[in-house]
Parts: C-alpha cells; structure tokens; sequence
C-alpha cells in the first residue's frame, strides 16, 4: 500500500528537480489547485534539497496516518532513526498545537505501526521564521524510544538531525523494504473510526488485524449477510451483536450505517442511541471534520449544513421514536442499528414517560417492542441490528437484552432472529428469556456476532476482565490478570487528589486526552471540589482543547457514567466515593439522601450503581489512576473507615501505590 503522496530514497529526491517532486505531490493530492499547498510544499523541498545531501535513507512526502485521518507533512527514515516532520512555513512562533501534532504522530507509528514498534522516533516541528530554540535531544519519561519533541527553524534543522543521529549512536540500520511491509494495526477512539469511517475509510483501515483480536470486518461482513439476506428474501430479522466493553460494538454500527448512508439506497440503514452525549459527540465532531475539510479544499460549508448531514445517519433513538408516534407509516429506513440496546426502556418506564410527556396513557409497549413494531410496519423487509453490552445498564428503567427477547416473543414470531453464543454469559441477564425461544425455527446462532477482546486498550485488552474479576471479588484471579498488564497498562491507585492530576499531566503525551470521571452517587466528593451536581456539557469536555476550560484537560470539570458510557479517554482518574465500598462481606451499596449514607436494599439499584463503577473503571485507553479518598474524621458523612477498605482491597489485588 502506498501511504505517501510522494516517496523516494534520499538520493533520488536530491536528483529530481522541484517541478518533478511538486508533479508528483499534485497528482496524488486531493488538494491539487491549492496554491498556498503548493507553495508550502516548495518550502519544504527547497529546505530538504538543501540538507540531506549528507545522507542515505528514504523520504516520504504526506505520510498517510488512517487513524487521524491525517497526513505527515515528511518522514524520514535515516540510519536507524524514523524522523517526522511537520512544517508550519512562515511561522515565526511554535505553536503548542503543532507540538502536540507531531507527537501524536510518533505516538501513532509507534503504538500502531509494528516496524516502527522498537525504532527510535524523533519528532521534530520546524517553524520556518522562528528564532532558534536551544534544546537538548532527550527521550520522554515512557521508555518507548520517542524522543521529546524538538523545535527547529529553518536553519538549525540541518544540526537537529545530525545531533539525534549521534544521540543514538551505533544502531542497526532500518531495513526500509521491512519496514514499508510493517503492519499498521491501529485502535482508534469511537471519534476517530467515526470520522474515519464517514470520510469513507473502510473498517480494515482503522481496525487491528492481529491474531489477538477479534476481526471486526468478520462480524460487520456476518451482518451486512443477515441485511442482505433479509431484503433478497423478504424477510424481517433482528440481529444482536454483543461484546466486552470496548470491543468495539459502536464501530460495527457505525461502519453499517456509513456503508449505506444514501437514502435514495434499499439499504438506507440508520444509526440510533439512547446516549445522548455519545449522539452530541459524534455529530458534533463530525460536522467539525466536515467543515474543516471543505475549507481546505477551498470550499465553504457552514458547520450547521453539516450537523444536518450527519444527523441524517445518527441519532437520538427518543427522536426517530417520536417520529414513529407521529407518523405511522413505515420510516424511511429498512434498517435500524440500535446501539447500547440493554439500555432500552421497560414497559413500565415507557409508559410512564408516554403517559407524562406525551399525553398517551394508554400505551403499553416496552420501548424495545415499539422499535421493532416500527421496522414492522414495511410490507417488504426490515432489519433490526442491536449491539449488547453486558452489565451496562446504569439507569432506572433500562431493561436489559432480556426485554428485546420478551418482545419478539410476545408480538413478533416470524421475525427471524440471528443471535450471538455469548448472550448467555452472565452479564447479559438472558440465560432464562433465551430458553423460552429455544422452541422457534427461526433461530440462528453465530459466532461472528461476538466480540470478545477489548479494542480500548491497544495496551492490555483484559483491562475489562480485570474490572469484572475486580467488581465479583475475584481476588486470586484478579491478581493474576493484573500482572498480565505489568508495564502495559499502568494502573495506580493514591489518596491525594492532586497527586493524580499531576500524573495524569505529566504520563499524557500530545493531545492524549485525560479526564476525572466519577460516580453520579458520588455526592461527598464535594470538598475535593468535585461536585457531580454540576451538569458538564460532554462536546466541549470530549472535544475541545487544552486551552479551553470547559475540557476534560482542565481537570475542573468531571463526567459521571451517563457522560462517557461508550466514549473512552486516554488516560483516566477515577474518583471513588463511599457510595460504593469494599467491607468483607462484600460490596455495600449506599445513595446519599439529606444529610446521611442509606443503604440501598434493592437488587435492581444495586446492579446499577456496581455497573456504573464498571463503566467509570473500563474508560481509560492507555492506562488510570484510582483515587480513593482519606476521609476526614471530623465529617460523618466522610469518616475514615468509608473509604480505608476499599483502598485496602485494590492495595491486595496488587495495585501500585503513587507516592
């Protein structure tokens, strides 16, 4: 695969004239009538051609990284160094974006690409115009071969590169040949596939293809099957996808409904969700992408023009619902992809909200049975995709798998069903509703519809099994899969807040976003200035950057499990309450009413406060520090002895101590 708009070896670029290379750069790129592009590139070359005679080695021209959906301005591959650089021409400053930009390069080739894993990476932003920067070449605090990044003008890059390749000493040379054949194996956020995917990157392209994992084009394929077979045959199907937390359900949703995103297509297929800022998010971020692409094309596209475009394929499920009350013909679409689908309401909270909001006091259908009553309205064909996580409900009134099951039971018997093997497993609540359709035909299983590696973590993928073992009081096996994660997945558990937020800074490397994340219950975290009352707004905490204190970078603001069910971060703080505790006689649930801690007795509430701490534990990519208050002796509502055994039992199963 050629990933580069123009790539040879140092020589020959030395030996082609400017025409040539700018030829070549124009005729690959979607910015070919760009001038300022144009002009940029010139700089670059004439730099270049000016430095490198030197040297022997390969230099690639708008390296292509999928997963950004962005492109290096050069890499070069000298002796044993990969160097990336990025160009700001005309600069008389180094920006702090441009800093962060072309680390999260290096970051991206060396967490993803599988050549470059053990190479030493320098990073390198030359600001054409700015004063020289007196730096020395040293290696970030990780030990992964990055090197800090190193600022450079136009006239100091030639001693730059010369100082890192004496930095490094006597290495083996790349073997460029191996090294282009490397494997990029990336595992991008839900933003970045979303992104991806709608600038019509296919999903081999941001998804890891490695022995380890779970190949999502297999279950995306086992899906577009059942779509594809429903409309040849005439038939009405539900197909339930499940998987770990992390897996990467969303991202075959996505990639389904981004296959099939125009409406005059039979196979025009909508992508639907109950979570409100998971929807908000990925409009917004989207329509943002659009916009900025257009204006580097040099077309004007207001961002409101784009949110419209977007929210044609993803939505808030409680939208196309009330379009379904209103309208009673079929909708428009055949297909239907219902994201976090245990999430979906039960007869009784369904009702109630019809009957409050809507002015319906009659209506008796669960919110499950209602959606699929709206796919069955077309005389034709209809296809319902539910992607399952198990144990993720975390809300009054969320009825889990088992209501989609009773719902198809009840009022649907010929539609077809396609299921997943592992919607047995515990944490999905359905071993007893799946006994009851062991009597239809229609039945089939498979095992493409399962998920079973966590993709959130490129680091560890058993980050969610160490949750679970953690959360069932597994201690033995607990122990046993956190070792597995020594030096992979850092995990680190303190008493001082502060001591958190300064390793969160200083671990981040570029624009790796971290954030604290907390209980909704977690109402006594109040005198650490954590106040889960404060309603964030999740595009500005998720989306916006270091500068901005609305961002989860401030680490002012906090999100609890309703914020970040279904996105992730990098890294994560997690503030852990009284809410939630550790005693020996296993977990003691509490909910603080007035001026005091009551138990919480029912099984139901119970589920959803230990699934929220499932949900805060499993957000974190690259790692996470636990917080678990001291307690304040003088404060009844925060005695020692609240939070002192819950910090004892994460101490036991191993966790590291931050100083």
């Amino acid at each position: 695969m050629n990933r580069a708009y123009y790539s040879a070896t140092i020589r020959n670029f030395l030996n082609a004239s400017l025409n040539e290379i700018l030829g070549e750069l124009s005729n690959s790129s979607e910015f070919a009538d760009e001038q300022t592009q144009k002009e940029a590139w010139k700089s670059e070359i004439t730099i270049l051609k000016r430095i490198l005679n030197p040297y022997d080695g390969k230099i690639y021209f708008e390296f292509a990284i999928p997963r950004m959906g962005k492109r290096i301005d050069v890499l070069l591959i000298i002796k044993s160094v990969i160097f990336i650089l990025e160009f700001k021409v005309g600069e008389k400053e180094y920006p702090a974006y441009a800093i962060d930009q072309v680390m999260d390069y290096a970051l991206d080739l060396k967490n993803f690409h599988e050549t470059s894993h053990d190479k030493l990476i320098a990073p390198i932003l030359i600001a054409t115009h700015a004063k020289h920067a007196n730096q020395t070449i040293s290696l970030t605090t990780h030990n992964d071969q990055i090197l800090l990044p190193i600022r450079s003008n136009s006239e100091s890059l030639a001693q730059i590169i010369e100082s890192v390749l004496n930095f490094l000493g006597d290495e083996d040379v790349i073997q460029i040949e191996r090294w282009e054949n490397g494997r990029y194996h990336p595992t991008p956020t839900i933003i970045e596939a979303a992104m991806a995917l709608y600038n019509n990157h296919s999903v081999e392209d941001i998804s890891r293809s490695d022995a380890s994992a779970i190949n999502l084009t297999q279950t995306s394929e086992a899906v577009s099957e059942v779509i594809q077979r429903s409309k040849e045959n005439s038939e009405k199907a539900i197909c339930f996808v499940t998987g770990v937390p992390g897996a990467g359900k969303t991202l075959v949703g996505l990639n389904i409904a981004t296959k099939h995103i125009d409406k005059e297509s039979e196979l025009y297929s909508v992508f639907l969700s109950g979570n409100g800022p998971l929807v908000a998010i990925l409009q917004e971020a989207l329509a943002r992408d659009r916009v900025k692409r257009a204006d580097k094309k040099g077309l004007k596209l207001k961002k409101g023009e784009a949110r419209s475009e977007v929210k044609a394929f993803i939505q808030i499920v409680h939208h196309f619902r009330d379009d379904s009350l209103k309208d009673e013909k079929p909708p428009i679409e055949h297909v239907a992809l219902f994201d976090e689908a245990q999430r979906a309401w039960t007869l009784e909270q369904t009702a109630k909200f019809m009957k409050e909001k809507k002015g319906k006091p009659e209506f008796d259908m669960s919110e499950p049975e209602f959606l699929i009553s709206c796919l069955d309205r077309h005389l034709d064909w209809a296809v319902v995709v539910c992607l399952v996580g198990g144990g993720q409900e975390i809300n009054t009134g969320e009825a889990g798998i088992s209501e989609w099951v009773e719902a198809l039971e009840r009022s649907f018997p010929k539609w077809k069903i396609y299921i997943s093997n592992r919607l047995t497993d515990s944490e999905y609540n359905a071993e007893q509703i799946l006994k009851r359709i062991q009597h239809r035909e229609n039945v089939e299983y498979s095992n493409s519809l399962h998920l079973s590696v966590s993709m959130r973590s490129f680091r560890a993928e058993n980050v969610s099994l160490l949750v679970k073992q953690m959360l069932d009081l597994n201690i033995s096996e607990a122990k046993h899969t956190l070792q597995g994660l020594n030096g992979k997945y850092p995990i680190v558990i303190t008493r001082d807040l502060s001591k958190a937020k300064k390793w969160l800074k200083e671990i981040a490397r570029g624009s790796e976003r971290y954030g604290i994340v907390v209980s909704s219950q977690a109402y006594r975290l109040k005198p650490l200035a954590i106040d889960v009352r404060y309603n964030i707004d999740p595009i500005h905490w998720f989306l916006d950057g270091k500068d901005d204190v609305r961002s989860s970078y401030f680490l002012e603001d906090v999100a609890t499990e309703f914020q970040v069910q279904g996105l992730e971060l990098d890294w994560a703080c997690v503030a852990w309450d009284a809410d939630f505790r550790y005693s020996e006689q296993g977990w003691e649930y509490r909910s603080f009413v007035g001026n005091k801690w009551q138990n919480i007795n029912k099984e139901e509430r119970k589920n959803y406060l230990k699934n929220a701490y499932r949900v805060l534990l499993t957000r974190a990519r690259q790692g996470m520090v636990i917080v678990i208050p001291s307690g304040d002796s003088k404060d009844h509502t925060r005695l020692p002895e609240f939070y002192n055994e819950t910090f004892n039992y994460l101490k036991e199963i191993g966790f590291g101590i931050l100083e």
